[in-house]
């Protein structure tokens, strides 16, 4: 197993030592693997936190955003610099399960030898641990988005996936595009399936998103999808060989 763990954070300078714990434990077995972790202009004390880990896990990579960017930037950041061909992210917050990166991991890659159009393996918190008004919310969520876009995807909004870096850069990119990978490279040819793993109450720190903020932003993000699917083409290619 060769990937790169992309991680973006903002404020999580209670729970970032124990999630990297967690991942270096994990990913003892992996040939080869790297933690990239992108403090998106946290305000906390993340970046010092950030700091002495380097000096203690030594695939560790800290790239640091001056000014608060977005997840979907932060994310966008660490792939781009990620020198591995599968790239996996998870949330910063401890909720994701990193023990679940090497099953999604194995999934992705053996079936893209069945499938080569097979770009991504997405998490699905099918048994999640939120509060009662953020799981109606998101159930809400996945319903519209998932009957207006056809994506398939029970989850969007998991942080835990696992997919190709090249494909994923071939995305149109835009601000909170992180909730629309499936439709993206659903529109751009791939496949997505999607996988249950483990989730986890949040133990420190809160959530950096309100639900009104997400409403509206997903409103019009959801919207620019919709125009983006409509104007895709994907052709059908085939070379013409000499005779």
């Amino acid at each position: 197993m060769q990937v790169s763990i992309v991680i973006p954070v903002r404020n999580e300078a209670e729970n970032i030592i124990p999630l990297l714990e967690e991942i270096v434990d994990v990913m003892k077995g992996a040939d080869a693997y790297e933690i990239i972790v992108v403090d998106d202009g946290s305000n906390d004390q993340t970046s010092q936190v950030l700091n002495q880990a380097l000096q203690r896990v030594d695939m560790l990579r800290v790239i640091h955003h001056e000014l608060s960017c977005g997840q979907s930037t932060a994310i966008c950041t660490g792939i781009k610099v990620a020198k591995f061909a599968v790239v996996a992210t998870l949330d910063g917050d401890g909720q994701n399960d990193p023990a679940d990166i090497p099953r999604l991991y194995e999934q992705l890659k053996q079936q893209t030898e069945e499938s080569a159009q097979l770009w991504m393996v997405a998490g699905w918190r099918n048994k999640r641990h939120d509060s009662t008004w953020k799981l109606f919310s998101s159930k809400v969520a996945n319903a519209v988005r998932g009957g207006l876009l056809g994506d398939k995807t029970p989850d969007t909004g998991c942080g835990l996936k696992v997919f190709f870096r090249d494909k994923f850069l071939e995305l149109p990119y835009f601000d909170h595009m992180h909730r629309f990978l499936p439709a993206l490279i659903i529109r751009a040819g791939g496949q997505v399936i999607s996988v249950p793993v483990n989730h986890r109450a949040r133990s420190k720190g809160y959530s950096k998103y309100g639900t009104l903020d997400r409403l509206w932003a997903g409103i019009t993000d959801l919207m620019g999808v919709i125009w983006l699917k409509k104007r895709a083409t994907v052709p059908v290619i085939k070379e013409i060989q000499r005779g």
